[in-house]
């Protein structure tokens, strides 16, 4: 049965949720993209159009939406006729987006955890400090509600409960990697919204070590691996949703996160930080202005959407999980390599969008057929893993095994 889908959002990430819809519409039916600028969302739909994406004839359509007005999101719901929203918007809007949700009885997905703009630091674990609250909300209204169905947050979620179910009697550590062996051309840029991306790195390092929160600084744990296709990369222990779900969720010790960063973009975060250009707190200028540091950095900085034409080079994002089967150790890596140019060629957007917008779809194929469809609220974990990442294997995110010196496709 067709699922009207109502995409949340128009920054890189939406265009990649646009098209992989428009792919799957056959599943999805029609498609409309909401956004506070309409004029964005319009250049999405002629993307669309202009790549010939849509898989059936079906209608795309744009529509300007201030999406903290509950009842207008509501109201474009139901206009829309719309059984899933995909939420791809700023991580502020999510807890009204759910609330529209609850209340018109859509399916909400969602790609990361719901940040307030005045608070820099919320107490561990993150989702109880808003999404898990609002379970019960959830299981009266009966809506699906999928919590962090990105990448990371999101597939690596369903690489660890594959884990869980298919591989380990018992897991002693998760270790999550995020490496992107790109170059964008560009002398600094961040591969999603700059306001979100520094709040990520500006706040205190949380990871789940011997069944404990423990507290570090940003850059100060570092680890080099040797990963699939792109090599020995470094990387750095950071605090990121996907932890303070799985520590919750599944009975693992040790869950620890890595993102992989180059010297120079260290280098650069870190005068900008120590310059107080990362605050969140207005300052006044000597004209008497009021201006807020980061959002002007984000201002002169690039759109994440325009690195793609010249981005190069491939991302290697997985889990290396250890355990015992049987009574014996085990290590194994689950992952993903996805590149660049591929992903521009396909729909218009570079690596790090693609990874994040083509699992909210998979979800949504799910949601549509009733894998998915669970009626309560869910972190990914929750979930069957398995049909999860054999629809991401076929529309573009292939699931890889490496054991030992086994490399193979799980799904693809």
């Amino acid at each position: 049965m067709k699922k009207n889908v109502l995409i949340i959002g128009a920054g890189g990430v939406a265009q990649v949720v646009a098209h992989k819809c428009a792919q799957n519409n056959d599943v999805l039916g029609d498609i409309h993209i909401a956004s506070r600028t309409v004029e964005k969302g319009e250049a999405i739909v002629s993307s669309v159009a202009e790549t010939d994406a849509l898989k059936v004839p079906g209608a795309i359509e744009a529509h300007q939406l201030d999406a903290m007005d509950v009842s207008a999101t509501v109201d474009l719901i139901d206009r829309t006729d719309s059984s899933i929203v995909i939420n791809v918007g700023t991580t502020y809007i999510n807890m009204s987006v759910l609330s529209a949700c609850i209340e018109s009885g859509a399916a909400y997905i969602d790609t990361a955890i719901h940040e307030d703009p005045l608070k820099a630091q919320e107490g561990a674990p993150w989702y109880e400090n808003y999404e898990w609250k609002r379970r019960k909300e959830c299981d009266a209204a009966g809506v699906t509600a999928v919590l962090g169905v990105g990448f990371d947050p999101g597939v690596v979620n369903a690489y660890a409960a594959l884990a869980r179910d298919d591989y380990f009697d018992t897991i002693d550590t998760i270790d999550i990697i995020d490496v992107n062996a790109g170059s964008h051309s560009h002398y600094f840029a961040t591969n999603f919204d700059p306001e979100i991306n520094f709040r990520e790195f500006t706040s205190e390092v949380l990871t789940w070590q011997n069944n404990e929160w423990v507290s570090n600084e940003m850059f100060e744990v570092r680890h080099d691996w040797n990963l699939p296709v792109v090599g020995r990369q470094p990387t750095y222990l950071c605090g990121h949703d996907e932890i303070h779900s799985l520590s919750q969720r599944l009975d693992v010790p040790t869950v620890r996160f890595w993102m992989g960063f180059g010297e120079h973009y260290i280098n650069v975060f870190t005068v900008l930080n120590n310059l107080g250009l990362l605050s969140e707190q207005p300052v006044t200028t000597a004209e008497g202005q009021e201006v807020v540091p980061l959002k002007v950095v984000k201002a002169v900085l690039p759109d994440p959407a325009s690195l793609a034409p010249t981005y190069t080079g491939k991302t290697c994002i997985g889990d290396l999980v250890k355990g015992t089967k049987n009574g014996n150790p085990r290590e194994v890596f689950l992952y993903n390599v996805a590149d660049h140019s591929d992903a521009f060629e396909e729909v218009g957007s570079q690596g790090i969008s693609y990874t994040a917008g083509v699992p909210p779809v998979a979800a949504a194929m799910l949601i549509a057929d009733g894998t998915w469809d669970v009626g309560r609220m869910a972190n990914v974990e929750d979930l069957p893993p398995k049909p999860f990442l054999s629809v991401l294997g076929k529309i573009g995110l292939p699931t890889w095994i490496r054991e030992g010196n086994r490399q193979e496709p799980l799904f693809a």
